[in-house]
C-alpha cells in the first residue's frame, strides 16, 4: 500500500471514530469511567428499589407525603437500571442515558432529601448523589461531555 493511501486510511478511521464518540483519554482512564459508572448505577437502582418499597409501607401505613418520593424512586431506579447496562457495555448512547440518569438522580435525591431524618430515605438521597456524580464524569468521556 502507498504512503498516502495509508494516511487516507488513517485520516477516515480518526474521522469515523470522532463522530462515534470515541475520545483521545487514554484508554484506562476511559474504561475506568465506564466500570465505575456502571457500578454507581447498580448500586443507585438497588437504593432507589429498596427505598420505593419502604415508602410504598409508609404510604400504607397513611403516610401520604411519601407518595411522591415512591414515584421518584421508582422512576429513577428505572434510568439507574439502563444506565448501569448502557454503561457496561460501553454502549454508543452512554452519553444520552447517563445525561437521562444525571437529571433522574438529582431530581431523586431533592425528592428524598425531604426526609433527612428517615435513614432509608436519607441512604437513597446519598446513592442518588453518588450516581450522579459518576454519570457526570462519564459525560467528560464522551464526544458529548458538559
Amino acid at each position: 500500500m502507498r504512503p498516502l493511501t495509508i494516511g487516507l486510511c488513517l485520516l477516515l478511521v480518526s474521522f469515523v471514530a470522532l463522530s462515534l464518540g470515541v475520545t483521545t483519554a487514554p484508554q484506562g482512564d476511559r474504561d475506568a469511567a465506564f466500570e465505575q459508572c456502571a457500578r454507581a448505577c447498580n448500586d443507585c437502582q438497588r437504593a432507589c428499589d429498596m427505598c420505593a418499597t419502604y415508602c410504598a409501607k409508609q404510604l400504607a401505613a397513611g403516610k401520604s407525603d411519601h407518595l411522591v418520593t415512591l414515584q421518584t424512586c421508582q422512576d429513577c431506579a428505572t434510568h439507574c437500571a439502563a444506565a448501569a447496562s448502557v454503561t457496561a457495555r460501553k454502549g454508543p448512547f452512554t452519553d444520552t442515558i447517563c445525561t437521562a440518569c444525571v437529571e433522574a438522580c438529582k431530581r431523586c435525591a431533592v425528592a428524598c432529601e425531604k426526609f433527612s431524618d428517615d435513614p432509608m430515605v436519607k441512604s437513597c438521597a446519598e446513592e442518588c448523589r453518588k450516581c450522579e456524580r459518576a454519570c457526570q464524569d462519564m459525560l467528560s468521556h464522551t464526544s458529548r461531555g458538559e
